[in-house]
């Protein structure tokens, strides 16, 4: 093993000290407040399943690659407890400069989660291309972004504070993709680069646990929580059955294949996030969770074989048509939802359909531009460790047992 990369595993025990220490002493001098416990206490259990699906969900999610599975489940709870520590840290110095008011760490913690799950859907873009220390800058810089989009959505647009935070699917997957595009493509040849059916298996629990917690996650800091609840259930239902369906539709030999299942089941989840709280008929959510099913698996057949290539984007686990494209369907039927509901008021109906669509190319641009930039520092000398042929190695960073057949 070459020398230069010893030395850098030897310093991911410093680096991730470092970052403790600074946590450590920034809640020191920022200290975390613990009052206002009780505005969330009687939500405890959807803050659970949202740990729950941060988790395990996308521990298991991201578990595609055959002879990456321990990476895939141990980097997501290093950078998950990482990021959530900067997250809360980061509300607690808005909350210290009086530029958001002071909700209680418990809803910090919440908020930090729901944030991360931008960070988890980036981290399937890049799966097994980033080193760790890699991983953790682009954990800490996303985040840092994200709430800064978030910020500018709020203060300037004039978006609420749970739809701004629903932004997370659509930053996650372009920023991801931004950084992906940064480095070079694994060969076609590469063996590790595929699935097995243990794999698989490990991948689909991991979409049956975001299935199971999707409706507490739309719901934790929603207003109109039943709503929320029961529409993103309606959603989640029809995309999984229509899953199946287009499935066995678009297959030669009629038969159902797991990457279909492992996407599209959860795409009425993302696509209702925009709107779980202000649908008030079912059947409109279910159109939603029919449509973003539908955009999942005809985009991912569209995506592979003609945007990929000429743009030479590795996107690893597929979150452009996972989580990018439900997340442009339910963000185009927001607007579309608010301009039917506000009809009536005309005199607001233009500036309100303005905000909304600002919000989202915000969130888009931002996204692309700071995951470019993020993509070129990754792979400066200083942190470019992994040579192309050594992709999706668990070997790299694991004891392995010579006994055990990866």
């Amino acid at each position: 093993m070459p020398s230069n990369y010893l030395n850098f595993r030897n310093s991911i025990p410093w680096v991730i000290l470092l970052l403790e220490a600074l946590f450590l002493i920034r809640s020191y001098f920022f200290f975390l407040r613990l009052d206002g416990l009780g505005s969330l206490s009687s939500s405890y259990a959807e803050f659970q399943d949202v740990n729950h699906m941060v988790i395990f969900g996308f521990g298991f999610f991201l578990m595609v690659l055959r002879r990456y599975g321990f990476s895939s489940t141990g980097f997501n709870l290093l950078i998950i407890v990482l990021g959530v520590q900067c997250s809360v840290l980061v509300e607690d110095l808005l909350v210290y400069f009086h530029l958001e008011a002071n909700e209680g760490v418990l809803k910090s913690i919440a908020k930090a989660l729901i944030s991360m799950t931008a960070v988890a859907i980036s981290a399937g873009a890049v799966l097994g291309k980033t080193n760790l220390v890699q991983l953790i800058v682009m954990t800490l810089v996303e985040l840092i972004v994200f709430y800064a989009s978030r910020w500018i959505n709020r203060r300037y647009l004039e978006v609420g504070d749970h739809l701004s935070l629903m932004h997370v699917h659509l930053f996650g997957a372009y920023f991801g993709l931004a950084v992906a595009s940064c480095f070079p493509e694994p060969s076609p040849r590469l063996d590790k680069n595929r699935s097995t059916p243990k794999s698989d298996l490990f991948s689909m629990l991991g979409s049956v646990f975001l299935w199971v917690f999707w409706p507490s996650f739309n719901s934790l800091l929603a207003q109109s929580r039943r709503k929320a609840v029961l529409n993103t259930y309606f959603a989640l239902a029809v995309s999984a059955v229509t899953a199946f369906m287009l499935s066995a539709l678009t297959s030669k030999d009629g038969k159902f294949r797991v990457t279909h299942i492992h996407s599209a089941a959860l795409a009425g989840g993302v696509t209702v996030s925009f709107t779980a709280q202000m649908i008030s008929l079912p059947w409109i959510a279910m159109i939603l969770g029919l449509l973003g099913s539908a955009i999942t698996i005809l985009g991912s057949h569209c995506l592979q074989r003609c945007l990929n290539p000429p743009l030479k984007i590795h996107d690893t686990s597929g979150v452009h048509f996972t989580f990018g494209l439900p997340a442009v369907l339910g963000a185009l039927a927001q607007v579309v939802l608010l301009v039917i509901r506000e009809w009536t008021n005309s005199s607001s109906l233009g500036y309100l359909v303005l905000l909304h669509v600002g919000a989202f190319c915000q969130t888009i641009s931002l996204a692309l531009l700071t995951g470019f930039i993020t993509g070129f520092i990754l792979n400066t000398r200083l942190l470019k460790i992994i040579p192309v042929s050594k992709y999706f190695e668990d070997q790299f960073y694991w004891e392995v047992s010579l006994n055990v057949k990866l």
